[in-house]
């Protein structure tokens, strides 16, 4: 009698057991922005992370998702302190968002000696391109420089002569403006690093750009303080005298404030809302449908982190313990990207166009467009730099 209820015991053990396990839950902590003047930013994220689960059933290889949100207050310290109870405390699966680069470089280590698998959706230090790689750390964007050298790039054929370029004294301003360095041929003659991120009022740093007499100008200045620059350098009248050339400054969450201010400033992305895929074409479909506006180049890149994750989590069966199967698995970008052709480098920085864009009124409503391919298949300089263990 004791063999057979041991015996019965076992074959429902068994029987149970792939049950059992469709149970669990994928965990994941998302660290991003939900606070403060950057607050749009991150909220942007997260509606286009919710959509892209949306269309996945709320499911990851089947399985169903639980993601805790933080705020890091674009502070360092409060973000390695956000990941650091996302991993220990509440023990995710997976790291998906970060904004800055700053924010990430102090969050990098507790990532990488963890082994959490993360997906990074905006932060492009060229750290993490370079000697800061990472097996299981992988980027949905772009790193920081390759933006602003596709904006270098332009400024050639338009053949300016010589430039001047301002941007906010953290590691992506640094980035940013060594990346227009990096390819624009004519004179940089003036250089500029503001406070960031309280820093609103740049009407010195105009003032010294005039004074300069450049050909043009080039500024970075991502979310509010974006809005602040494009406006007093309207209000300056140097909109009709020094021609402006940006990165991440004008998108579809500034527009709607700055309107006609916007019109005429080219920037480069890898990522535009009219991109002509089927992928795209639904997410902002379903975007505008859900938001009533168009979703921006930080909600793109985290979209795109979702079918990549469910790409991994099918690839091992669910078995999240298979750290080596899921990156092999993410190196191969099996998934459908809003902008179409995907793939990763070598240091699981991806492999993409650059696009020019510009603010375009349709009717009343002002939205991003794509102008002109820049550079196509650009990869990102620091690849050298990394070593990645395997």
């Amino acid at each position: 009698m004791k063999r057979t209820l041991l015996a019965t015991c076992a074959v429902l053990a068994l029987a149970t057991a792939p049950a059992l396990a469709q149970q669990k839950t994928v965990k994941i902590g998302f660290i991003s922005t939900f606070s403060g003047p950057v607050a749009a930013i991150g909220n942007d994220m997260r509606n286009s992370f919710e959509l892209a689960l949306d269309h996945h059933g709320r499911k990851l290889g089947g399985l169903p998702v639980e993601v805790i949100y933080e705020d890091d207050q674009v502070k360092p310290e409060v973000g390695v302190q956000k990941v650091q109870k996302l991993i220990e405390s509440d023990k995710v699966d997976f790291i998906v968002g970060i904004i800055w680069s700053n924010v990430l470089l102090a969050s990098l280590k507790p990532i990488i000696d963890s082994k959490t698998f993360t997906i990074i959706t905006n932060a492009g230090a060229s750290q993490l391109a370079g000697e800061m790689c990472s097996p299981y750390v992988f980027s949905t964007s772009w790193n920081n420089d390759q933006t602003p050298q596709a904006i270098g790039l332009y400024m050639n054929q338009k053949g300016v002569k010589s430039a001047f370029l301002i941007g906010p004294n953290y590691a992506a301003g640094k980035d940013m403006l060594e990346g227009v360095e990096a390819t624009f041929k004519g004179k940089i003659v003036g250089r500029e690093l503001t406070t960031w991120p309280t820093q609103v009022d740049f009407q010195a740093e105009l003032s010294k750009a005039r004074n300069a007499k450049p050909d043009a100008i080039f500024a970075f200045y991502p979310g509010g303080p974006g809005i602040q620059f494009i406006t007093q350098y309207s209000q300056s009248g140097l909109k009709g005298q020094i021609p402006l050339y940006t990165a991440f400054t004008i998108d579809s969450l500034s527009l709607p404030r700055l309107k006609d201010q916007a019109l005429g400033i080219p920037g480069a992305q890898q990522w535009v809302r009219d991109l002509p895929n089927e992928a795209n074409k639904k997410y902002v479909a379903d975007f505008r449908a859900k938001h009533k506006t168009d979703p921006s180049f930080y909600g793109s890149q985290t979209y795109d982190a979702v079918p990549l994750l469910d790409s991994v989590v099918t690839a091992v069966k669910g078995d999240l313990t298979n750290k080596n199967g899921m990156r092999d698995a993410a190196r191969k970008a099996d998934f459908k990207s809003v902008r179409g052709s995907f793939k990763f480098g070598p240091n699981h920085i991806p492999i993409q166009n650059f696009y020019l864009q510009e603010a375009v009124n349709e009717g009343g409503e002002f939205r991003m467009k794509t102008v002109a391919t820049i550079v196509e298949n650009d990869q990102d300089k620091h690849v050298q730099k990394c070593k990645m263990p395997n």
